[in-house]
């Protein structure tokens, strides 16, 4: 299971891909959110899957935060589903994966170049998309050092 993980400003900041879902990697979930978040989240929402409470309860940091359960009957949970289509949809391309080590690795540094890239298109006018999204490529080029079209090679 690959799952993105959002600060509090629903910016996907990460992703965490386990093969169980008992206590044990519930508890290395929660861990890593801690460990990845500056502050404490103000509430965590999960599925209804019993191991999350179970988890949370032997972490201290999170003893005071709000515990939100998502229902789980048809079409209550589609904003939830929705935000995970772009992971599913890398991880149906990245079948190639077999090991989870290089899949959470590859996740964990494509997930950040993604988000720079990644503007709210419906928001924007097409002109202001070119110039926005021309400015974050040049800005990808300085920071990489790329000075040619990298299709061209």
């Amino acid at each position: 299971m690959t799952y993105p993980l959002y600060n509090n400003n629903l910016v996907q900041t990460a992703y965490l891909h386990q093969r169980r879902r008992d206590k044990a990697a519930a508890k290395r979930f929660f861990n890593r959110v801690l460990a990845a978040c500056a502050d404490a989240p103000r509430r965590i929402v999960t599925d209804q899957l019993r191991s999350y409470p179970a988890a949370k309860a032997e972490i201290p940091e999170l003893a005071n935060i709000k515990h939100v359960f998502v229902k789980a009957s048809a079409r209550v949970n589609n904003r939830a589903e929705n935000s995970h289509q772009p992971t599913r949809e890398r991880e149906r391309r990245m079948r190639g994966f077999r090991d989870p080590d290089r899949t959470q690795a590859f996740l964990s540094s494509f997930g950040p170049i993604r988000q720079h890239f990644a503007l709210k298109r419906h928001l924007l006018r097409a002109s202001l998309y070119r110039k926005e999204l021309a400015a974050r490529f040049a800005g990808w080029h300085r920071f990489t050092g790329l000075t040619q079209d990298p299709s061209n090679f």
